[in-house]
Formats: structure tokens, C-alpha cells, sequence
């Protein structure tokens, strides 16, 4: 009898879950099990170190923020039962919510948010040190009371709150050693609805309810399983076999999830990416040359089309990209598309005329110069795109070989190391542009070993000049016309070929209600999800 291989990795499966889950019928009546599929597998879960997507989709079931927010972006009590900020902007106090405990039993106190922001956000987070730049000072007054000292006022630091964005993690444990080489870093004890129990290597994390958590009566599930499942397509048949029941951030291939909106087992949605409104991007290192050279970066961003891309790569799922900025912003006032476009019917002979004019004559291979391109190891549409990107280039005498390797090593490769041409990568915008935009950009990210920022190395006077002020201007029409010189100079320079802005279907089984049910959707700690 023959057995193909994705019968013998479901049975695989469904043996370990039989194994994890124990009687099927009594966890239901407990709660039930939510099974999700993360892809790729996390190479850590210290989110207070690294912003990887399949990390924050995990770690933000485990770690509480001060925080949380609802669809409108609006934020709502979490760890803080209260808040206020002064009139001056330069004040923020927190009241903390009494009787909350850690997983392992201590209490969760004022010293462990001062901890978590002064000694973690503001040192080790990719993001933390730009969004808690201002904040000189985290007082203590009592255990219950929490003041942040700003030099100047941050509207945007209310945005930053959540337990995906600033994780409140426990003093007492990651205080002692290096933060970096924590023995808890993949053994993460937090304040969240859920407590993290074991990470079976190439196979799954299991996180069960925390009977402590500070809500009474929650989480309703009995237990989370990540699933880590190497195969789009056996991806896609778990869901259609209810072997899984959740999948989000490209965890199933954009063309399978047209077809899975059919079932009527399953919904597919695009809900949820409020608050991060991710951007995709072609990385270019500044400093390798010919990609020094502002005409060779014009010239790759003109070859690309990017509406051949969202049609064929990401199955209609998204919309051309016109800079860092999401059009998300554009209800704020912050976005602009009226920049230098690259999205041309003759992209292609735009780009070998810049080439032509700037001196990079063909070989008699029609070769100009040769780059080495990592694809993202997010899956098959990041392999797509390189191989597109390949095709691409190649029209405009740009030839172009493609290197595949894992996560671990692609982060260290573009953010640590450095050693890329060109790579594909797609950054969050998340709720303001100081959080999430000034980082692609702003040459104080630039910070080797710190992922997810200034990866192009990428410096310039004057977009940090025009950056630094939109970040404390109170106006809001002064802010706008300052985020506009700034999207109007990037698009002239193109340090990044920015590509197209992301819209990930989320699938879920229709046993499960309240999974998606705020702006931060999979990396939301999932506290209300239950079975129907």
C-alpha cells in the first residue's frame, strides 16, 4: 500500500496532537484547543530582543503589555487599569492593576515596568530605543505606580504599549545575566493568559491557560499549539482537515487561501493588520556598490512591476506601494503618494537608459554588473518574488543569483553582518510613524545586531532632520507637510525599493469565535478566543 507524504506527515500530526491534547472531548468541555499554524518556525522568543513576525505571534499569548488596544486603535486597560499624561506632554503615569502575578507565582510590580522599559524597550527591542528615546526616567512611587519622565513631549509613545509592541517581563528572572543569552529566552515566563510549557523543535510550542491570569475566568481556551509545518500544501490540508484551525501572515499560501474561502468549514478574512500595516521591500545595501549609486537604485526600482507582482505572487492581495508609509495614514493626513513614481508601463526601458546614461555598459552577455539576492525564508511567495526580482533585473542587464538560507541566518546576514546585495523584507508601519516608519529610514537605527531597522544603511542629513521634527511637532498640519517632504525625498533617493503594501488573509476554523477581535489580530494574546 502506498502512502504519500502528506498523508504520512498528517498522521504524524494528528499522533502528536492525540499525544499533546489528551482526551479530545474533555478538553472542549474545558475550553478546547486552538491549533495555529506559524511560519516559519520562530528562531527565538524573546520578542523584547527580536520583531520576527512568527516571534510576536507566539510571545504576545505569554507576555502582558501595559496596554492593549481595539480596532479602532484606541488603547484600552491591560496590566495598567489607568492612565493619564500631563498637559505638557512630558508626564505619563500608569496606575497598575492590583493581584497580578507572573507565571511563576511573583507579583507583577512597578519595578518590573521600569525594568522592562529603562532596561529592556530602550536597549534591546528594534524599535524600543527610537520610541522610548524621550523618556529620561521611569519613577516608582509604590509598587502599584508607574511615572514615565519624558524630556519632551511623545504622543506617539501611547501607541507602544501592548504586550506584542513593549512585553512587561519579570525583573526578577531576566535581570540577572545577559539579556541576549537568557536562559529564558525561549523559556519565557510572563503575566499573559497563557503559560508556555514546552517547544518541540521542527514540531510545535504548547502554551496552556494561565489559572492565575488577572481576568477572571479567562482565557476560555485550554491550550495553544503552534504548529510548525514546513509544506504550503499539507499547511493548507491541516486547515481543510480541521487537523489546525488557525493561520495568519502568509502561514498559507495566498492561492490557497481563495480556495479555502469556499469552505464553509473555514473563514477567511484580511481583518486584523490594522496596526501594523506591513509595507514590503526590496533592501538594498547602501554601501555595496554600484548600489551606492542613486541611479542604479532607480534604475532596479523602475524594472520592478509591482502590479504584475500583487497579481501573480500574492494572488491580488495588496496594492503598489509609493514609499515606506502605508496609505493607512492617509485618513491621519500623513501619507502621500504625490512622490516620484516607479510604476510605469516602461519601467524596463527606463531603467536600462538611467544604466546607460550613468556609464554601466553591457558585456557581450548583455551583463552589466553582478548582485547576489537573499530571498526571505517566509515562504514560497518570498521565493517567487526573488526569482521575479531575478527575471526583473535581468532585463535591465543586471544579473542576479539568488541565495536561500534559514531565518536564523538571513537575520544575521542583513542586520548583524551586513553581507547582502540586495534582500526582500517587508517592515511593519504599526500605529504612528515615529514607531514604525522613522526606523526604514532615520539613521540612528542604524545599529548592527538590532533587527528590523535601518537595514540599507542607508544615512542622510536631512531625512533624520526632517524626521526629528515631525516626531515632536503638536500641529497636525505642520506634521503632514513635514511627513511629505520626507516620503517626496525617499522616493527621489529610493534606499529601499519599496514594493507593495501587504494584506495577509487570516483563516479560521468556524468552531473558533473571538480570535481576531483588535487591530494587532495574531499578535493579540488571544484571551477571548473560545470555542463555539
Amino acid at each position: 500500500m502506498k502512502c504519500s507524504n502528506r498523508s504520512l506527515l498528517g498522521t504524524a500530526i494528528a499522533i502528536v496532537f492525540t499525544a499533546i491534547l489528551g482526551n479530545s472531548a474533555m478538553a472542549q468541555n474545558q475550553g478546547g484547543t486552538l491549533v495555529m499554524i506559524v511560519q516559519p518556525e520562530p528562531p527565538t522568543l524573546a520578542s523584547y530582543l527580536s520583531t520576527s513576525g512568527p516571534i510576536g505571534q507566539v510571545a504576545a499569548k505569554v507576555y502582558d503589555g501595559l496596554l492593549e488596544y481595539d480596532t479602532e486603535l484606541q488603547p484600552k486597560p491591560s496590566l495598567a487599569e489607568s492612565w493619564s499624561v500631563s498637559s505638557d506632554g512630558k508626564t505619563i503615569s500608569f496606575k497598575l492593576r492590583k493581584g497580578v502575578v507572573f507565571h511563576d507565582g511573583a507579583p507583577l510590580t512597578s519595578a518590573d515596568v521600569q525594568f522592562s522599559i529603562m532596561k529592556v524597550a530602550k536597549v534591546t527591542h528594534p524599535r524600543g530605543p527610537n520610541t522610548f528615546l524621550a523618556v529620561s526616567e521611569v519613577q516608582t512611587p509604590d509598587d502599584h505606580t508607574v511615572v514615565l519622565k519624558l524630556s519632551e513631549a511623545a504622543p506617539y509613545m501611547m501607541m507602544a504599549f501592548s504586550g506584542y509592541e513593549t512585553p512587561i517581563i519579570p525583573k526578577h528572572i531576566f535581570g540577572n545575566g545577559d539579556l541576549r543569552t537568557h536562559a529564558n529566552a525561549n523559556k519565557p515566563i510572563g503575566s499573559g493568559p497563557f503559560k508556555f510549557v514546552e517547544w518541540k523543535k521542527g514540531q510545535y510550542i504548547r502554551l496552556d491557560r494561565n489559572p492565575n491570569y488577572w481576568k477572571k475566568g479567562q482565557p476560555y481556551l485550554d491550550r495553544i499549539v503552534a504548529r510548525f509545518i514546513a509544506d504550503p500544501s499539507t499547511r493548507t490540508a491541516a486547515l481543510e482537515k480541521g487537523e489546525a484551525h488557525f493561520a495568519a501572515m502568509g502561514a498559507v499560501p495566498f492561492n490557497d487561501a481563495k480556495r479555502l474561502a469556499a469552505n464553509s468549514n473555514l473563514t477567511v478574512t484580511t481583518k486584523g493588520h490594522e496596526m501594523i500595516s506591513p509595507v514590503s521591500e526590496l533592501l538594498l545595501n547602501t554601501k555595496n556598490k554600484p548600489l551606492d549609486d542613486k541611479r542604479v537604485r532607480q534604475a532596479i526600482a523602475y524594472s520592478l512591476d509591482r502590479q504584475f507582482i500583487i497579481d501573480n505572487i500574492w494572488f491580488g492581495y495588496g496594492k503598489p506601494a509609493t514609499g515606506p508609509m502605508s496609505s493607512n495614514f492617509a485618513p491621519s493626513g500623513l501619507y502621500t503618494d504625490k512622490v516620484k513614481t516607479y510604476q510605469v508601463s516602461d519601467g524596463v526601458a527606463r531603467a536600462n537608459k538611467i544604466l546607460d546614461d550613468a556609464g554601466y555598459k553591457k558585456d557581450a552577455n548583455g551583463v552589466r554588473f553582478e548582485i547576489m539576492h537573499d530571498s526571505l525564508p517566509y515562504g514560497q511567495e518570498w521565493t517567487r518574488f526573488g526569482e521575479y526580482v531575478q527575471q526583473a533585473l535581468g532585463k535591465a542587464g543586471i544579473k542576479v543569483t539568488i541565495r536561500q538560507e534559514d531565518v536564523a541566518r538571513w537575520l544575521k546576514r542583513t542586520y548583524t553582518d551586513h553581507d547582502f546585495d540586495t534582500t526582500a523584507n517587508y517592515l511593519y508601519n504599526l500605529s504612528d510613524p515615529v514607531i514604525g516608519v522613522h526606523r526604514a529610514v532615520h539613521s540612528s537605527t542604524i545599529r548592527p545586531g538590532t533587527v528590523f531597522t535601518n537595514g540599507s544603511y542607508w544615512s542622510d542629513p536631512k531625512t533624520d532632520e526632517l524626521l526629528n521634527k515631525a516626531k515632536v511637532e503638536p500641529d497636525a498640519k505642520k506634521r503632514s507637510m513635514l511627513y511629505a517632504e520626507t516620503l517626496t525625498f525617499v522616493a527621489e533617493e529610493i534606499p529601499i525599493v519599496w514594493v507593495h503594501e501587504m494584506n495577509f488573509p487570516t483563516v479560521i476554523n468556524n468552531k473558533f469565535a473571538d480570535v481576531i477581535v483588535s487591530a494587532l489580530g495574531v499578535y493579540s494574546n488571544f484571551d477571548r478566543a473560545h470555542m463555539k
